[in-house]
């Protein structure tokens, strides 16, 4: 993903604005930092591109779903649902809140399965957690409608598909609360660091208040005479981190461009291949291009396939472990996801790839000699 190959005098000037006025705090110090305030300006920015009335900027991705979860104030114990494939941090987030993980199938999408959300709600359910994994968009539109009808919270993880939208409408908009990701191998990346956005003003007092100890922020009241207003902890995001993320969020229609222009070229060169068969996109209009998946017949023929891909020096992205396995006890207990994993075959996306065509030849070649 491709914030990580852009950087460059932006991010130093942003830098440097801070480093001039040595804050690195985001509250408080309004003598020394001179009206300079980049977690401010940072979150104000990114709502504004995202098109959402608050964002919070956190600590990293992990936190900005633990974050979500706190906010909510839904009742310990109780079940949220979320995909057996996804980064471990979104099952580690549910666990750390006090929830149980419920997880679901994937569909060749690569994202939760809705005909399995409805089969796994029961009466301990509070919450839905759709990932919008890899750069696309899930069926958050069916999503909403279960959650609706099931009067359930939605979280959307949009920590993998930062910019990408469905209809028209950016993800992590469409849930009561969208959390993102800007670590260093993100599609924008402030090193570490996260989002948290919503509508709902109380959601946001809630998140704002738990993600710094429970204080309130309130203008010209010292910090240390702040009322407690919740129980919290310390997830806040530092100036640098903002000001790295200012530059990039101006890059980031730039680095989406560029995926979606390198992913098609590689498909198009590939597409008439008989024997491969591409991920479904809900909506190929919101795909923000960071990974290239299709799909092999079977098992055996996709292990082969990746072994000869990388003897002809193309390595594929390895997905399963972190992504999977490491998520679940038992993998036979999903089957269509194991299915589905088991026979793809994920090429990460860049901005400067001036290796496509030996992509699309090895691929062209290797799938000869099956």
């Amino acid at each position: 993903m491709g914030g990580r190959e852009v950087f460059g005098k932006e991010e130093m000037k942003e830098v440097m604005d801070v480093m001039e006025r040595k804050v690195l705090f985001r509250y408080g110090f309004e003598k020394e930092r001179k009206g300079i305030f980049k977690v401010k300006e940072f979150e104000e920015k990114f709502s504004k591109y995202i098109g959402c009335k608050y964002a919070l900027a956190v600590s990293s991705g992990s936190a900005s779903l633990k974050v979500a979860l706190e906010s909510l104030n839904l009742p310990k114990g109780k079940e949220v649902i979320t995909t057996c494939f996804t980064f471990v941090a979104t099952i580690e987030a549910i666990k750390e809140s006090g929830f149980k993980p419920v997880l679901c199938e994937i569909d060749e999408s690569l994202n939760i399965d809705p005909e399995d959300i409805e089969k796994k709600i029961t009466k301990n359910t509070v919450c839905i957690i759709p990932v919008h994994m890899m750069g696309a968009p899930s069926k958050i539109d069916r999503i909403m409608e279960i959650a609706k009808e099931n009067n359930l919270r939605v979280i959307e993880d949009n920590c993998q598909s930062c910019g990408a939208s469905f209809k028209g409408k950016k993800l992590g908009t469409f849930g009561d609360i969208g959390c993102f990701s800007f670590d260093y191998v993100k599609v924008m990346t402030t090193g570490e660091g996260g989002m948290v956005i919503t509508d709902d003003e109380e959601i946001y007092k809630q998140a704002e208040w738990y993600h710094d100890h429970g204080h309130p922020h309130l203008p010209g009241v010292p910090r240390g005479e702040e009322k407690k207003m919740r129980d919290g902890f310390n997830f806040r995001m530092n100036e640098l981190q903002a000001a790295i993320g200012i530059a990039q969020l101006g890059k980031l229609d730039f680095i989406i461009s560029k995926q979606v222009e390198n992913k098609k070229k590689i498909k198009e060169g590939i597409k008439d291949i008989p024997v491969l068969s591409f991920r479904e996109i809900p909506d190929p209009e919101g795909d923000i291009g960071t990974f290239l998946t299709f799909f092999l017949p079977d098992k055996k023929t996709a292990e082969k396939f990746r072994e000869k891909m990388k003897e002809n020096g193309v390595n594929p992205a390895v997905l399963n472990y972190w992504h999977f396995y490491a998520n679940v006890e038992n993998p036979e207990d999903f089957p269509k996801s194991l299915d589905i994993l088991e026979r793809s075959i994920s090429i990460e996306i860049k901005v400067n790839m001036p290796e496509i065509p030996k992509i699309i030849d090895v691929i062209r070649k290797v799938s000869k000699d099956l």
